[in-house]
């Protein structure tokens, strides 16, 4: 049976999960659609209606276990958007910015959520469910940006790493998106991914973000 504290936690953090994945995916679209291909936009997955982007695995169940088992790390995925790397107008690099741009749409809203828990905190607003909301933003989107950046298709990062390598080594690595997926979801579970990979890169981007945020507290 699921708790109450279950339930409070699972309010508090599908707004920011939401926002996340469905910014994150349009952000593809929008990227690809800028760059030559209109396969997304006439699709009608370059918008942030979270329906067309919502997983019913991805979105739902495997960030649902994750918060119900404690899990330090929150991942996720939507519904990939369907982008045809041959219409881009320059395939090879064009394609590491389409796929850059849902990780760094995770880093913006991160920003955002941070500035909005650095406000709350600092007018001294008394509400444990928006303040708790604010650090589930922040840690959902340095979640999904560190998770999207593994260096394994289908993930951001294995489309990234493919585009640099030379053509052998990108092909070989393709090779592997039918099963890339599974092989992290594995990695996760069994908890290898969060301590070589998600554990050190979230410090890091959660580090800059304190950064960021320093003038804003001083100004409290």
């Amino acid at each position: 049976m699921i708790t109450d504290y279950s339930i409070q936690a699972v309010a508090i953090n599908a707004i920011p999960l939401i926002f996340a994945i469905t910014i994150h995916e349009a952000a593809h679209g929008y990227a690809a659609r800028k760059f030559g291909d209109n396969t997304a936009y006439m699709l009608g997955r370059v918008t942030l209606n979270p329906v067309k982007h919502i997983d019913p695995v991805g979105t739902i169940l495997i960030p649902l276990a994750l918060i119900l088992t404690g899990s330090p790390f929150l991942v996720g995925y939507a519904k990939p958007v369907p982008v045809n790397f041959g219409r881009l107008r320059n395939p090879r690099i064009d394609s590491i910015w389409v796929a850059l741009a849902g990780p760094g749409s995770n880093f913006i809203q991160a920003i955002i959520w941070a500035i909005f828990w650095v406000l709350l905190l600092g007018f001294a607003f008394q509400e444990p469910f928006l303040t708790s909301m604010a650090k589930a933003g922040v840690m959902w989107n340095i979640g999904l940006l560190v998770f999207n950046l593994f260096p394994l298709p289908p993930l951001d990062g294995g489309r990234i790493l493919a585009s640099l390598l030379p053509a052998r080594e990108s092909i070989a690595l393709g090779r592997l998106e039918p099963w890339g997926f599974f092989i992290v979801l594995g990695l996760v579970f069994t908890g290898i991914i969060g301590s070589f990979w998600m554990e050190p890169l979230s410090s890091l981007f959660l580090g800059i973000i304190n950064l960021m945020m320093t003038p804003l507290k001083m100004i409290f």
